[in-house]
């Protein structure tokens, strides 16, 4: 009786389906897994084998001018990594605080305001201003040009994830426990931050994770707003960095000086190399989310 009992789940399936099973999610992982090593590899190739041979798993021969060429100016490559862990910590913790701030009153049954607003977030999901607009706005009336606060104020809002947020709080907060905490004097804010939040740290950790995905990659925002170079964004600097080698490369295509131009500035390798030092932090992060992730996003996507 208790052997019945203690049968998990996916040990109910047949032998066959069992295996059938294991091959889909062995192939779907080395998918996922195998590119990347493929891109480590070339990082670490010769420049010339990559040109002659092609993409390999394991280079013909080891070589690390990629890497030497990225660091070469290291304290620019540092700074741009500063700047880049700073607005996406700053900017995803203020993202998912306002989210939630902004998700909590329309979900509640006595807000009377809630379709007002939940008709606004509907007209900024379908229309949007317009680049121009936008520019201009950050630029002329709000004057951020060349401030950090221009990185990081355009990710702090957005329609999905509020929604996916109120969702969630539909799906998982009583209504009695938000009476409860009235009948004990606590106040809106304490009900907020003390009853609320620790309960819905799933979708919090989702919303958390695309959004330090969505501050991580974003480059446009520094072409847009940034003229300073000290304040320029990890992936704006590596941005400027391929164009450079393309720029050379192109200029003296078919000439004598392209083959060591091409052997002094790998283009190729250097490209991999820099997806390798730019995904680095987000390997590390994600673990974080992961538990919270598939219960957050499901149980927030029901109604969206």
């Amino acid at each position: 009786m208790n052997k019945a009992t203690n049968v998990k789940p996916y040990q109910k399936v047949s032998k066959l389906a069992a295996i059938v099973l294991h091959t889909i999610f062995i192939v779907f992982s080395l998918a996922c897994i195998l590119p990347i090593l493929l891109i480590v590899a070339i990082s670490f190739s010769n420049e010339k084998l990559l040109t002659l041979k092609g993409y390999k798993f394991w280079p013909d021969e080891i070589d690390g001018s990629a890497y030497h060429h990225l660091f070469a100016n290291s304290s620019t490559l540092m700074k741009a990594y500063g700047v880049s862990l700073s607005v996406t910590f700053i900017g995803t913790l203020l993202a998912v605080l306002l989210i939630a701030l902004y998700a909590y009153p329309i979900f509640r049954k006595d807000f009377p305001f809630k379709k007002i607003f939940n008709i606004y977030l509907l007209i900024t999901m379908l229309f949007s201003g317009g680049l121009v607009p936008f520019y201009l706005l950050y630029v002329n009336y709000l004057d951020l040009k060349d401030t950090y606060v221009a990185l990081i104020l355009p990710g702090l809002s957005n329609a999905f994830y509020i929604f996916i947020a109120r969702t969630f709080f539909q799906q998982t907060i009583p209504e009695e426990m938000i009476e409860s905490g009235k009948l004990d004097g606590a106040s809106e804010w304490r009900i907020f931050f003390q009853l609320v939040l620790p309960i819905s740290l799933p979708v919090l950790a989702t919303i958390g994770l695309f959004t330090t995905l969505m501050y991580w990659n974003d480059w446009f925002n520094s072409l847009l707003f940034i003229n300073d170079s000290e304040k320029f964004s990890l992936q704006y600097v590596m941005i400027q960095m391929i164009r450079q080698a393309e720029f050379f490369k192109n200029q003296l295509a078919g000439s004598g000086v392209a083959l060591l131009v091409q052997q002094s500035v790998p283009t190729e390798s250097l490209r991999m190399a820099m997806v390798v030092v730019s995904i680095g932090p987000i390997l590390f992060v994600y673990p974080f989310f992961q538990k919270y992730f598939t219960k957050g996003l499901t149980i927030g996507a029901i109604k969206g």
